[in-house]
């Protein structure tokens, strides 16, 4: 029998090519507008989404579905922010809820992310578990002023993507908070 002879350096040339290719980046999408003069907070909030386009892996530790696609926040989604070590709501923030879940009740196929975040002070996990304590405070809160649970989900980032990576009060305080992204 006679043995047909491989050629090695072609089918190595061919299996970098396929690694090349699979690991190839993909393109960030360029965000949406709203059609007005973007504010600071949408800005920064545009600059943390392309980091987490940058930080795959990130997502994946923290449950991210690659299937699911982010939207920039619709006008009238209001962040909002929490005292130190707490993920109690303030009456601040019981507004900016209100506001938000009046959206969401104006807009019967919005389906809603949730991300809480912390400043950078404390251990990693303790930060994700108190950034999922905070989303799913936003989340509760909504569920009771009559938007249906379905349409809310909560992921934690913990001290990851802050919206300003100083370590000042100033920036400690930027960083803890819950961001609303549209899903669909």
């Amino acid at each position: 029998m006679k043995k047909i002879a491989l050629p090695y350096p072609l089918a190595l040339a061919f299996l970098c090519i396929l690694l090349v290719a699979g690991c190839a980046k993909k393109p960030v999408p360029a965000p949406l507008t709203t059609g007005s003069a973007p504010s600071a907070e949408n800005a920064v909030s545009a600059g943390s989404a392309s980091g987490v386009q940058e930080s795959g892996v990130k997502e994946a530790q923290v449950g991210e579905q690659a299937a699911v696609k982010e939207k920039t926040p619709v006008a009238g989604l209001e962040l909002i922010h929490f005292d130190f070590d707490q993920f109690t709501l303030s009456s601040e923030a019981r507004d900016a809820l209100a506001a938000n879940a009046n959206v969401l009740k104006g807009n019967q196929g919005l389906r809603v992310r949730i991300a809480g975040y912390c400043d950078n002070r404390g251990s990693d996990e303790y930060n994700l578990a108190l950034g999922e304590r905070r989303a799913k405070a936003a989340r509760d809160y909504m569920v009771s002023l009559g938007v249906a649970p379905d349409r809310l989900e909560t992921v934690s980032y913990g001290e990851e993507m802050p919206l300003d990576p100083a370590s000042t009060p100033a920036a400690w305080a930027k960083n803890r908070r819950d961001e609303f992204k549209v899903l669909n």
